[in-house]
């Protein structure tokens, strides 16, 4: 490893996105009202600015900083472009929606910008505490974002709930990182997977320690019995938060919890045998009670977070079936990562487009939308087809990669479980499916009865102001890109390769 002032500067697009946040904050101190309407466009401009900086930089980098606390690889690098470009489409997908709901645009962004630096630093972290602090950076922009709507008293309930909940998850991690040090006396991955190699008894505190640290990633991915906080705080949320929540937290603790198993435990091999049944059981827990459950939600908001519960089972399906030099398993998480999050966007862009015209979020209200506005009906059906799994779209391909991945594993059971509850999802995305072409516009919808003569289709068209441009830019870019991924994954999954063969095999 070089000295300090050799490679301190591989941390620059860390400190260039620091400065993008401060910047938008400062910015919006002094720009009249009239004129912040150019805040997120600034935002984007950082983001793609740090984008091209880690790209130049980072492209073929393998160091590791601050005496291991920090990791600079392919891996690293792999989240950095999909947490920044996530960064860009929900900016985009939340311009209409700040100016329409919330106040301080400034705050609203600079907050997004601090959170994406805590999933960057996530990706990177390599020791346990150096890990807590950056998901707490990532935790408390988020506890703020969600109570953005004060208006709102739902929005006030949920970050209430989000904010208990959050904290409390957040202790019982900590212990367990306490726990794990008074009994190995190391917090750094690899020197807890020598730790364990070498020790050759099992002691109920380190057992306690890795107990605890699972219970709060369980937290923060949703997993059940560790749910309870996402319903409420995904219907509470803005919308364009509850598609960064949805999206952006869970696969940023995903990335932690895989380098964590990677470099931590894995190589300990006989620990690992031992979790390995538990973290199949809460799999399998998880993706069978968010189908189930999903089916009875009238909400769409809620709907979404039973089907990220579930999404949450699959993905943690994968990490059950990991092995060392696991690369095929590993590739199969990253890829149905990003899979599952061009997909949600797919779906939450018209979504929020469509609640920025009418204010609805209920399933119901959904009716005769493929009358009233086509092209938003036909995205978010083709987003819902492949959350299901439906051939042509990336939604089947990342779950035959990843159920193949979890079959070869060795839990064959497992993946059988995963294609069952895939099934079980069809039904409520069809059903929302149905209600925008089949059910007639509610009657929640106030509109002039003299224009009924005139066809449903002619009148209902105007109650749906056709989506923005930039929504249309983030339904077009998920579009694209949901039907590239299901037809031709190789030249990403050539780049996962090499971000799964980082952790796996320190190349």
């Amino acid at each position: 490893m070089t000295g300090l002032t050799d490679n301190i500067y591989l941390l620059t697009p860390e400190f260039a996105l620091a400065g993008v946040a401060l910047g938008i904050f400062m910015i919006d101190l002094f720009l009249p009202q009239h004129r912040k309407d150019v805040l997120p466009w600034l935002s984007i401009l950082g983001l793609i600015g740090v984008l091209l900086i880690s790209l130049k930089l980072l492209w073929g980098q393998q160091e590791s900083l601050y005496g291991g606390l920090l990791s600079i690889d392919a891996y690293s690098l792999f989240f950095k472009i999909a947490f920044l470009g996530l960064g860009v489409l929900i900016i985009l997908t939340s311009i209409d929606f700040v100016k329409k709901f919330l106040d301080h645009p400034g705050e609203f962004y600079g907050l997004l910008l601090f959170s994406i630096l805590g999933m960057n630093l996530m990706a990177q972290s390599r020791e346990l505490l150096t890990a807590y602090i950056s998901l707490e950076l990532l935790s408390f922009s988020l506890y703020v974002l969600v109570s953005y709507g004060l208006q709102n008293a739902k929005s006030n309930e949920a970050s209430i709930k989000y904010i208990i909940i959050g904290a409390f998850s957040s202790a019982i991690m900590l212990y367990g990182i306490s726990l794990i040090y008074s009994t190995l006396g190391v917090t750094h991955f690899a020197s807890i997977s020598m730790a364990l190699t070498d020790l050759g008894e099992t002691i109920p505190s380190l057992w306690a320690g890795v107990a605890l640290i699972v219970v709060g990633f369980g937290f923060k991915l949703a997993v059940v019995p560790f749910h309870m906080w996402a319903p409420d705080t995904y219907e509470g949320a803005p919308f364009p938060i509850t598609a960064y929540l949805a999206i952006g937290s869970k696969v940023a603790a995903v990335a932690l919890l895989l380098r964590f198993v990677a470099e931590g435990i894995l190589p300990a091999g006989d620990l690992w045998l031992e979790w390995q049944i538990i973290f199949a059981v809460l799999a399998a827990v998880t993706m069978l009670l968010g189908n189930l459950v999903a089916l009875a939600q009238k909400n769409l908001k809620r709907l979404m977070a039973y089907s990220g519960i579930a999404h949450a089972g699959f993905i943690l399906a994968g990490v059950a079936a990991m092995a060392p030099s696991s690369v095929m398993t590993a590739n199969g998480i990253l890829y149905y990562l990003i899979g599952y999050s061009v997909t949600s966007l797919l779906v939450f862009g018209p979504l929020i487009s469509f609640f920025n015209s009418t204010g609805q979020d209920d399933i119901s209200d959904l009716g005769g939308l493929a009358d009233r506005n086509p092209f938003l009906a036909a995205s978010i059906a083709i987003g819902l087809f492949s959350l299901a799994g439906l051939p042509i779209f990336a939604g089947f391909t990342m779950k035959f990669y990843l159920f193949t991945a979890v079959a070869q594993g060795g839990l064959l059971w497992l993946a059988g479980l995963a294609i069952f509850s895939s099934l079980i999802s069809l039904y409520y995305y069809l059903n929302v499916i149905r209600v925008m072409y089949i059910e007639p516009i509610p009657s929640s919808f106030d509109y002039d009865i003299s224009t009924e003569s005139e066809g449903v289709s002619s009148m209902s068209t105007n109650l749906i102001s056709r989506p923005s441009a930039p929504i249309l830019i983030v339904i077009g870019i998920t579009l694209i890109a949901v039907v590239w991924l299901g037809v031709y994954p190789a030249p990403l999954l050539e780049g996962i390769e090499v971000a799964s063969e980082a952790i796996l095999t320190g190349q």
